[in-house]
């Protein structure tokens, strides 16, 4: 069995509240007296998880669950109020890309400093720099004051320097959730030849594709507590049915929503044109906003909600089809399905062109007819001997 890179045991995080006069006084007397307070936030409680050299983890949540915090406490940014955390071997951590550069250096002063602070200098420096600077892909700007920087190309820098470190455990928060399409997809690549090399990863993300594509096992915190922890599959999918039954719920309030109420991009179409025992055609088309090319999620579920199968136009690498109507349009096949006999949805997800953040889902229910006494959802092939 490999080496534990990271242990994270029973690890808890209160934040004092500090809103009374003299509150501050005395949450600073109560941690200089080692004494934990049990009044205030708790952000954490009782996270326990390990990840061993050569794995690839993820942690998924809603906006405030406690994964940012969980991150800083396993990158020694944070402290735990209670438990510990044990780190192994070098620990790269894209927190907050580019926020630890001066402003007034160059890009390039940022990258011999940066790089210094992690044991990278000299002659093993400049032979790193060539290749960092032409991953980052700024150009000219590598010469520019970091303040004269978008927050796209400090992630760009921050990025292309951790290329070249190479961590034993590299720990990354919504790295791919920045920077346009072509960079992220740079990043992406870079990750699976890391992991392919033996490197061992921590990621944040809100897009389960992502996770699924990158993870092997996966934790599913929910308000500061661990709610699922398991394979990175099962965990995306329970998250998945998680925000499509809130969803559900908010567009049953709001059914009459526009465009705008929608978001950048919506399904403004989704027919099911057959239906039968071996398959199904659909097509459907999506509207953008600000013209970019949309990405489609299509999935099948039980009228009860229970998954059967889900794909993206992404991952069999299809474009959807710009129309003269600024609509981007699909048609989709499925053949040889061998789903039982039973009612279904179809699930049409609009997907920015990043294939990070989902817009719109439109549904459509069809029913698979046929007589049979076999249980679940498909029918297997199989032969008694």
């Amino acid at each position: 069995m490999s080496e534990v890179l990271l242990a994270v045991d029973h690890v808890s995080k209160l934040f004092p509240k500090i809103g009374r006069h003299g509150a501050g006084f005395a949450a600073l007397a109560r941690l200089l007296a080692a004494k934990p307070s049990s009044n205030g936030f708790h952000a954490l409680t009782d996270i326990d998880f390990t990840v061993r050299r050569g794995e690839s983890f993820a942690l998924v949540g809603e906006n405030g669950a406690g994964k940012s915090t969980l991150l800083k406490i396993i990158a020694g940014v944070l402290q735990p109020s209670q438990g510990s955390v044990t780190r192994r071997g070098s620990v790269g951590a894209l927190l907050e890309l580019g926020s630890g550069f001066h402003p007034e250096y160059t890009g390039r002063e940022n990258l011999k400093l940066a790089a210094a602070l992690q044991g990278l200098t000299g002659a093993a420096f400049d032979a790193k720099l060539d290749e960092i600077i032409a991953f980052a892909d700024i150009g000219e700007h590598i010469d520019a004051p970091i303040k004269t920087y978008s927050s796209g190309m400090n992630v760009r820098l921050g990025f292309a320097l951790v290329t070249a470190l190479k961590p034993d455990l590299l720990i990354t928060d919504e790295v791919l959730a920045v920077g346009d399409e072509s960079f992220q997809n740079k990043c992406i690549s870079w990750m699976e030849q890391y992991l392919a090399d033996g490197g061992t990863l921590l990621l944040v993300s809100h897009s389960l594709y992502h996770v699924k594509k990158l993870a092997q096992r996966a934790l599913w915190l929910d308000h500061g507590k661990v709610r699922l922890h398991g394979s990175a599959s099962d965990v995306a999918i329970a998250y998945q049915a998680f925000h499509e039954e809130k969803q559900a719920g908010a567009k049953r309030i709001s059914a009459a929503a526009d465009l705008t109420a929608l978001g950048q991009y919506a399904v403004v179409a989704l027919q099911i044109h057959a239906v039968n025992a071996d398959g199904m055609q659909v097509s459907g088309a999506l509207k953008s906003r600000d013209g970019r090319r949309p990405r489609v999620a299509v999935g099948i579920v039980r009228i009860d909600g229970t998954p059967v199968y889900g794909t993206t136009c992404e991952l069999d690498a299809f474009a959807l089809r710009a129309t003269d109507g600024g609509q981007f349009e699909f048609a989709l096949t499925f053949n040889d399905w061998r789903l039982l006999p039973g009612s279904y949805k179809l699930k049409a997800h609009a997907m920015d062109p990043e294939g990070m953040r989902l817009y719109d889902t439109v549904e459509r229910d069809f029913t698979v007819l046929g007589d049979s006494r076999e249980l679940g959802l498909v029918r297997l092939p199989h032969i008694w001997s």
